[in-house]
């Protein structure tokens, strides 16, 4: 969803080519048709590399906020040296305000939902204080976020972890996986903030075309099932709960964005990565706590899942970023109207 506004919009940019590289190609793990076992994931995990630094790119970039805002470690992970922090602000924290959650990078990998939310603390996150108590989860998966993958060291989904006992549903496209590490820490840490009612919470996200390419693909044989290609929307977009659309809501955060980018249309179905398109811009999916999603880790009664599309020729990181922040002070600049 990183474009400028000025580019031309395609419908579904990497329609023919990434459906190519994902049909009919067999993932080098496992058996086609057969679930992984213990010892396939563990070599799935052995094969991912490092390729960026969490400390550098991440946990640098939080000393500077000490002088703002409360950072707080929250947990850590048994597979390598990651820490993970909580941004949240304390020295403005008061009882008679609403609470907001910001969380970013629960998918390691998409790189804006992570440095989105930084740059939401070092550029904007001061002028809501006012109005809010502010926590920022800057980077949930930090060991997806240096080796560039949607899972956890563990094979799991972190943004299918969050209800382990919520409803599977055969064939649909979110269902619940095991808790992680990653969940159950956000979980413990919310917990402990004494919060009865959240008001918003909004998960940043990226639709990737390594999602097509890459990551369903390895769900398929991890589950020991056939990849269904799909299509990769060239815009941005929001993922809402069909039992809680807030349609207003959304609609201030499309328009928000839309001063950075373009919107994603829906496909010739109507759809938008196969799920039913509400308004524009959002798609309508069950209440996102039963899936296991971290956009349902709160009682907050605004919540949604941002999607930028960073694969776009006319992106930039730049861009990306400022999509992420647009979506989080638009959606803000509602609930304070």
């Amino acid at each position: 969803a990183c474009t400028t506004t000025t580019s031309p919009v395609r419908l579904y940019s990497s329609t023919r080519s990434v459906r190519a590289m994902a049909a009919g190609v067999r993932y080098p793990i496992g058996t086609p048709g057969v679930a992984w076992t213990d010892a396939e994931k563990l070599h799935w995990r052995n094969t991912r590399e490092i390729q960026r630094s969490y400390a550098d790119e991440v946990v640098a970039k939080l000393e500077p906020l000490k002088s703002k805002f409360d950072v707080t470690r929250y947990g850590s992970l048994s597979h390598g040296s990651y820490e993970m922090f909580a941004v949240r602000t304390l020295a403005t924290w008061s009882d008679d305000k609403p609470c907001v959650l910001v969380t970013g990078g629960v998918h390691g990998y998409e790189t804006s939902g992570v440095q989105g939310a930084i740059a939401f603390l070092a550029t904007k996150a001061e002028q809501y204080a006012s109005k809010f108590n502010i926590v920022v989860l800057p980077c949930v998966s930090p060991w997806g976020y240096e080796t560039i993958q949607r899972w956890n060291a563990s094979a799991v989904d972190p943004n299918r972890s969050f209800n382990p006992n919520g409803e599977v549903v055969p064939g649909r496209s979110f269902n619940p996986e095991p808790a992680t590490e990653e969940s159950t820490a956000v979980i413990a840490v919310l917990k402990s903030l004494g919060v009865a009612q959240w008001l918003c919470h909004i998960d940043l996200h990226e639709t990737t075309d390594t999602d097509e390419s890459e990551f369903r693909p390895a769900k398929a044989a991890r589950d020991g099932v056939e990849s269904e290609p799909d299509l990769i929307p060239d815009g941005f977009y929001l993922v809402a709960d069909n039992s809680n659309p807030q349609t207003a809501w959304m609609k201030a955060i499309i328009d928000g964005v839309r001063t950075v980018t373009h919107i994603a249309p829906p496909d010739a179905n109507g759809k938008i990565i196969g799920e039913e398109v509400i308004q524009e811009g959002v798609i309508g999916i069950p209440p996102p706590n039963q899936l296991g999603l971290c956009a349902g880790v709160t009682n907050a009664s605004y919540a949604t899942t941002t999607e930028v599309y960073p694969d776009s020729p006319s992106a930039t990181p730049e861009q990306c970023n400022a999509a992420q922040v647009a979506a989080v002070c638009a959606a803000l600049d509602h609930l304070i109207a």
